[in-house]
């Protein structure tokens, strides 16, 4: 919604007379403007979250692999561009491969009503109602405005229009501009963490080569004579007597007495059966 509004005080050559005014200013000679900002409703907020990790970084460029797995080439960053890491602030060179990176982007939204007041002060040189007035500013020189359609003006409370104007009046008025508008800022806050430490190495058994350490060479020394071996005995050429007929003749002769004693024995067991 856009409104314009004049109010002003006519002062009459020969009286103080008040009139409340409307002018469309046509021209800016000697106009004061001042502007107004006012929220007509609660701010409202968004906040936008990326992560990211540097692939790659040389100068004032940079590689970041988005969540989402796509890159973004970041070119000619300023040096002026921080990244909170650990407490600490990091430009573009100082960031390294490996870093994760998030950027939080706020954005507030305001719905405003800005309101222009535009303020001029002057004498009723000519006026052609319903028109126009012509008003002698006070560096002297003159400046028309155009009158609104229908515009009513108050003076000494009473409504009347343009044709109350008279030459002389002494006029002071202002132009009310009202223009809503919606206000959007952003915050942009950057943080970031080192890159994650290298994977421990797994426990693997470490094989241990031992060298021994040189032993000196023995030192030489004389060798003792190896003894002779003993020398064999030659073979007999015939063999010696061992043995005698003595155990031959006794075994016979305890044959034949048991031969003689079985003999007896069988008689005297035929001669009973017979009896």
């Amino acid at each position: 919604m856009k409104s314009t509004r004049f109010s002003g005080t006519i002062g009459a050559v020969l009286g103080g007379a008040a009139l409340s005014v409307s002018l469309s200013l046509a021209a800016f000679g000697q106009v004061e403007t001042t502007t107004k900002s006012a929220a007509v409703a609660e701010p409202t907020k968004t906040i936008k979250v990326e992560r990211g990790t540097v692939v790659y970084v040389s100068g004032n460029s940079c590689i970041i692999k988005a969540e989402d797995g796509t890159l973004r080439h970041f070119d000619n960053v300023p040096d002026s561009v921080t990244v909170t890491v650990d407490g600490k602030q990091l430009n573009i060179h100082q960031i390294e491969p490996g870093m994760i990176l998030e950027r939080q982007t706020i954005t507030t939204t305001t719905p405003k009503m800005i309101t222009t007041i535009k303020t001029v002060s002057g004498r009723v040189w000519y006026v052609a109602p319903p028109n126009s007035v012509i008003l002698t500013m006070e560096n002297g020189k003159n400046q028309q405005f155009k009158i609104p359609k229908g515009q009513k003006f108050m003076v000494n409370g009473q409504e009347t229009d343009a044709w109350g104007l008279k030459k002389g009046m002494k006029v002071d008025a202002q132009q009310v501009i009202e223009q809503p508008e919606t206000v959007v800022a952003q915050q942009v806050e950057r943080t970031g963490t080192l890159p994650p430490p290298p994977a421990p190495a797994p426990n693997v058994p470490i094989l241990v080569l031992v060298v021994p350490a040189e032993r000196p060479a023995p030192v030489e020394t004389a060798a003792a004579a190896p003894e002779p071996a003993p020398t064999p005995e030659p073979a007999p050429t015939k063999l010696p007597t061992t043995a005698s007929n003595l155990p031959l003749i006794g075994l016979l002769g305890m044959l034949f007495c048991l031969l003689s004693v079985a003999s007896i024995a069988l008689r005297g067991t035929l001669s009973r059966r017979i009896s």
